[in-house]
């Protein structure tokens, strides 16, 4: 094999479409564009989501609803996660590095323990924030919750 005798695949390559360059090419004239108005124009740019005139997909759907802007979003855990990483791993004290090593939240997330579930062990909790049913919960058992 020889660098200089490497071409592409017979068919892979293609000519482009010379456009404008006269009648006998076939695509003189008009250019494929059609006969006057706006688009056989150079430059045309229609506006994102003109539908010639007619009134708009997202005018025609009516408006409902509103972000919160000053919401805090918090990632949920609930107690029968809890439950089964104390059973399966052996941890018995849980804060927010815990919950990063096992994919239960991210490092900048706010973490808020959910009471979903039945909790068996005595555990240890640190998190943002507590829900009563849990924190109930983690309590009836001997446990701790501490708000961070």
């Amino acid at each position: 094999m020889n660098l200089s005798t490497l071409t592409p695949a017979k068919g892979s390559i293609k000519d482009n479409k010379r456009l404008g360059r006269g009648q006998g090419s076939g695509r003189g004239g008009t250019s494929t564009r059609g006969h006057k108005g706006a688009k056989s124009r150079s430059g045309y740019s229609s506006k994102t989501g003109f539908e010639g005139g007619q009134m708009p997909l997202q005018r025609r759907i009516p408006k409902f609803g509103f972000k919160n802007i000053n919401r805090i979003e918090y990632t949920g855990i609930n107690l029968d996660v809890l439950q089964t990483i104390s059973e399966n791993k052996g941890i018995t004290s849980f804060d927010l590095d815990v919950f990063v090593q096992n994919g239960l939240a991210g490092k900048n997330d706010l973490v808020k323990i959910l009471g979903r579930g039945e909790l068996k062990a005595k555990i240890e909790v640190k998190a943002h924030k507590f829900t009563e049913t849990a924190k109930s919960a983690i309590e009836a058992k001997g446990g701790s919750t501490t708000a961070l």
